[in-house]
């Protein structure tokens, strides 16, 4: 019964021991480290900023162009006051052809007449003191006077009995005569330096100071 005893108290002192050294093996061994948490990649540093754009300067405002003003009409032509005086070529006492556009841009003092009518000798001594005033002729004044119906020679042997010398010409045909509606001789026209006619007399003048007071219609 003792060494029963001692037998069974013996294998449980085995078991017991074995049991310990199963535990110790258990607590004692190196622990597995955990698997390394895999590090994220470092991030990409930022891109660089742009630039700043400098800013557009906003274009100035346009002004609208005007349109240009349409060009005035020409003034109707005819031998009337306000009217643009008919041009004409005609033949001078010396052979020359003269033309009254010639003259634009100068105030011109037309006259029409022939020797054979009494008024228009009577005036002819005024139209040669305008003819030779500097006054008048320093503001830019022509004088032209129109002979109708007569042959050069007539006309120039009348010009050298009166002593005249303002320039004469030759409206042999009358047609001029037509044109500017002449119903009685001598008429005067006054065309300012735009070739618009601003006065007319029909008649003789009766005195140098009469012509002048209608030249300043043509002759500011």
């Amino acid at each position: 019964m003792g060494r029963q005893l001692k037998v069974i108290l013996t294998t449980i002192l085995v078991v017991v021991l074995s049991s310990g050294l199963v535990m110790a093996g258990c607590v004692s061994s190196t622990p597995t480290p955990p698997a390394p948490t895999p590090t994220p990649p470092a991030p990409a540093p930022p891109a660089p900023a742009p630039a700043p754009t400098p800013p557009v300067p906003a274009p100035a405002p346009t002004l609208p162009v005007p349109a240009p003003a349409p060009p005035a009409p020409a003034p109707a032509q005819g031998p009337e006051v306000g009217k643009l005086a008919p041009d004409f070529k005609l033949q001078s006492l010396g052979g020359q052809t003269v033309s009254l556009s010639d003259f634009r841009g100068n105030p011109v003092l037309l006259n029409f007449w022939a020797s054979w009518c009494g008024p228009c000798r009577a005036e002819m001594p005024f139209l040669q003191e305008i003819f030779e005033s500097k006054e008048w002729s320093g503001k830019g004044l022509i004088i032209l006077t129109i002979d109708i119906g007569e042959s050069p020679s007539r006309v120039k042997e009348f010009m050298e009995s009166y002593v005249l010398s303002f320039p004469v010409l030759l409206d042999t045909d009358r047609n001029l005569a037509l044109e500017y509606n002449i119903r009685g001789i001598p008429t005067t026209f006054f065309i300012d330096k735009d070739g618009i006619i601003q006065d007319i007399k029909i008649g003789a003048f009766s005195s140098k100071t009469e012509i002048e007071k209608r030249l300043v219609k043509i002759i500011p």
